[in-house]
Parts: structure tokens; C-alpha cells; sequence
């Protein structure tokens, strides 16, 4: 197996991964992360977090669990062409046929983005991973010359937020947020070690003993997709709708976004518990991985409902855990393609599914 580094070279094999269900002590990660697989519209997953905890190790777990998904990871120096790829401006010109070199988001399709101290990227870059997570399409303008590709990816971004933040426009624009604190339970922290130490000493010793677990988790995680993927499963009755909006007025949020994701979220959340239909619990469930990064400073958080609370969250298997072992076959550079072209009424800058910006900001 392969891991795109972001470098547009195929890295060495990697070792034996750490197993997605070994992962213990960090439920909301779990969560979060199997929720954003079952529906990449949800918008991706920010994990906030001090070092050490499971931050990136979740997300390259994650990517093992899907279907021959690959896992990118997007280096902190990279620039706009190098995520959203390139147009030959002079070939489009001279034979009006484009010539596309795809980019990150190309290779990620169908798998995980995985973006280390998201903080600390350019606005601009975290703008065209937000539009491409929500949209699942990425559009590649130039001077009048179009091009789009889909781009269904399952976009994760941690960051310490001792380093600094995002700001409040693209926190919103982020879907879920979880915020890991370190693990002050002595059993749990000494169960977490042993593990650790157990995958360091036999890595496919331990892939072993979770292999079962593994592979179940992994078909639950395609029978709730298919669940989601059927347009007539799963509807939202008025109760849910009137759940959801009451707990995003009670937060106090900026516009409808959350209430959307915190709809989207419920319904993943109740195919991945194979529940009926989705209900009032299922919202509160998954409503503070929602409302987290949101929440007007000063409001508190809904308390859940005290019996009755839904569907159980995913089943201890469920544990996310730490290393993409996704097929990421040869993720390398792609050649080039020749694709129809498409003229715009004006022409506009490099641009990926966003609005013209000004001549004075920098992209």
C-alpha cells in the first residue's frame, strides 16, 4: 500500500497500520469521523486537541475502512495549483482542447484529505477544501478555460489551538468539531499503553486480533451508506426538524448551515445504528459535534434527554484508530488528459468553485 504525501510522488510502502478499532479512550472522534465517511456532504471533521491524541492516527484509520479509499495528506507549504490542479493555458489556446494535471483533490477522491494544522494554512486554501467537502466537485477556472472533476472526499483538519484558530466564517463552513482532552482515567490511559505498546512490538500480531472487528466494522460502515444512499430511507419528521432548529436557536448560531449538517449528521447517525427511522435522540446525539465551533460565546449546551437516549453510539468496535491502510494504489502524479473546453462569458483568475475574489486579495 501506497500513502499520497501531497509531494506528487507515490510514497515507500508504509508499515503496518495501527487498527481503526483498537483506538480507545476518544468516543467523539470515533463518532465524528464514521459519520463524515457515511456522508462527505456533512462538510469534514475538525479535531482540536494538545499533541498525542490520536488526532492523526483517527483519520488515517479511518481511510482503511472505506473501499479502496486513498489517503492524502496536504503539506502545510502547499499553494492553490498544487491542490486544485493545473490547466495548460497555451495548449487550450493553440489546439482548444485542455490539458489537465490533476492535483490533491483529484487524488483524494473517494477517500480522505487529511489536513495537519489546518489553522495555519492561507484562507484561501482552506476556502477551496471547504467548497470541495461540501460540494463534492472541483472547478478549475482560467482565463475563460473551465474544468471540474468530482472531488468526494472525506476532509479531516486538526490543529492545537495553542497555535492559533480558524476564523468564524470558516469554522462554520467546517462541519463537525471535536475537542480531545488528554486522557486522565488510569485504567483507560493504561489500557491505551498497553495496546500501543503490544502494536509496537508485533504490529500484525495486533492487526490480527482486530481483524474480525475490523471487518466488521467496515461492512457496517458500506450497509449504512447504502441506507443513506436510498432517497425514500430514513426521512425527517417534523419532530426531528423542530429538534434541530430549537437546539441551533438555543446556540444561538449564524444562519441555517447548522441546522442542515446537524439534520445530515442525525440521519448518518441513524444508519450507522440501524435504527427505523431517524429520531429526536439521534439530533441530540450528534448536536454538540455540530454546535461545538458555532455556539455564541456565553450559551450553554442543550442537556441530552435523560432516558431513552436513541440508538446506542457505535458499538466499542467502533473505535477508530490510527493508520490509513487504504488502497491508495499508486496515487502519484496522473497524466495529463485531454478534456472538452468550456468558455466562460469573462474571463477570471484561477478560481475553484468560489466567487471572483478582488484584485487586491491575495489568493
Amino acid at each position: 500500500m501506497t500513502t499520497d504525501t501531497g509531494s506528487g510522488k507515490s510514497a515507500p510502502a508504509l508499515p503496518p497500520l495501527f487498527p481503526f478499532a483498537a483506538i480507545a479512550g476518544q468516543p467523539e472522534l470515533r463518532l465524528a469521523l464514521l459519520l463524515a465517511a457515511l456522508d462527505p456532504r456533512i462538510g469534514g471533521v475538525l479535531v482540536e486537541g494538545p499533541r498525542g491524541t490520536a488526532k492523526s492516527t483517527g483519520a488515517r484509520a479511518l481511510a482503511e475502512l472505506l473501499p479502496e479509499a486513498p489517503f492524502v495528506t496536504l503539506p502545510l507549504g502547499a499553494t492553490l495549483e498544487h491542490l486544485v490542479g493545473t490547466l495548460d493555458l497555451q495548449q487550450a489556446l493553440a489546439a482548444s482542447a485542455v490539458r489537465f494535471a490533476p492535483g490533491l483533490l483529484a487524488r483524494a477522491h473517494g477517500g480522505v484529505l487529511y489536513v495537519d494544522e489546518i489553522n495555519l494554512l492561507p484562507d484561501a486554501l482552506v476556502d477551496v477544501l471547504l467548497d470541495a467537502a461540501a460540494s463534492g466537485v472541483n472547478v478549475i477556472e482560467r482565463d475563460g478555460i473551465s474544468h471540474s472533476h468530482a472531488a468526494r472526499i472525506v476532509l479531516v483538519g486538526t490543529m492545537n489551538p495553542e497555535e492559533g484558530t480558524l476564523r468564524p466564517q470558516l469554522l462554520d463552513r467546517l462541519g463537525l468539531c471535536v475537542r480531545l482532552a488528554n486522557v486522565s482515567d488510569v485504567a483507560l490511559r493504561q489500557e491505551i499503553v498497553r495496546v500501543r505498546l503490544a502494536f509496537d512490538a508485533d504490529p500484525l500480531a495486533l492487526r490480527a486480533r482486530y481483524a474480525d472487528e475490523q471487518q466488521r466494522l467496515s461492512a457496517r460502515l458500506q450497509a449504512a451508506m447504502r441506507r443513506l444512499g436510498d432517497a425514500s430511507a430514513l426521512s425527517l419528521s417534523d419532530a426531528v426538524l423542530q429538534t434541530a432548529s430549537g437546539l441551533c436557536i438555543a446556540a444561538q448560531v449564524d444562519g441555517m448551515r447548522a441546522d442542515l449538517v446537524l439534520l445530515r449528521a442525525a440521519r448518518a447517525f441513524a444508519a450507522w445504528s440501524e435504527a427505523e427511522s431517524v429520531l429526536p435522540e439521534h439530533v441530540h446525539a450528534v448536536s454538540e459535534l455540530v454546535l461545538a465551533h458555532r455556539r455564541k460565546p456565553g450559551t450553554a449546551a442543550a442537556p441530552k434527554p435523560a432516558a431513552n437516549e436513541a440508538s446506542p453510539p457505535p458499538s466499542s468496535s467502533a473505535s477508530p484508530s490510527a493508520e490509513s491502510g487504504a488502497q491508495d494504489s499508486d496515487w502519484g502524479y496522473l497524466p495529463a488528459q485531454s478534456v472538452p473546453v468550456q468558455r466562460n462569458a469573462q474571463a477570471s483568475p484561477l478560481l475553484v468553485g468560489r466567487k471572483e475574489e478582488p484584485a487586491t486579495k491575495k489568493a
